[in-house]
Formats: C-alpha cells, sequence, structure tokens
C-alpha cells in the first residue's frame, strides 16, 4: 500500500517522530512522509507513533492507497533535504 503521513506534533515530539518514520517513509517535506509499505509495517508503523505521541496535544494523518499508481504526485519548487531539522 502507499500511504502519505501528515504529523503536527509538539516540538519536543518532533526529532522523535521524524527519525521513526524515516524507517518506514521517504521524507518529501518538513512534516509529510511517504511511500510504499506493507500492512504489517504499516500496523508497526502506527504502534510505534502511538507510543510517541500525546493524543491531547499532536495530530498525525494518514492517508491510504492501494499502490502508488493511484495518485499522481507533482512537486513544484525544491526538494527537501533528507536531514530533519526543526525550524
Amino acid at each position: 500500500m502507499f500511504v502519505v503521513v501528515v504529523y503536527d506534533i509538539n516540538v519536543e515530539r518532533v526529532t522523535k517522530v521524524c527519525a521513526y518514520l524515516r524507517k518506514f517513509l521517504f521524507r518529501v517535506q518538513n512534516s509529510v512522509f511517504e511511500g510504499e509499505i506493507t500492512k504489517g509495517q504499516f500496523t508497526r508503523m502506527k504502534s510505534g507513533l502511538k507510543k510517541i505521541i500525546v493524543d491531547q496535544e499532536d495530530t498525525i494523518r494518514i492517508y491510504i492507497l492501494p499502490h502508488d499508481k493511484v495518485v499522481r504526485i507533482e512537486t513544484m519548487g525544491k526538494e527537501i533535504s533528507e536531514f530533519c531539522q526543526i525550524i
């Protein structure tokens, strides 16, 4: 499946969430990851994120598609670096 993960995380946990998501997906913007993962990886990813975030302070949205051929992605402007930086 192809997933897009978008998050708004308290600054205290941003680096941890970013580093964790890198294990599963590719970083495409400061708070956006995407990529093809298996159902097992998806389950592990969600379980790990639940352990990091605080429900009353953080938000994660996950968009799930059957595969990357279903959506057309266009990028304008510069690509983001692979380094997780807090701005």
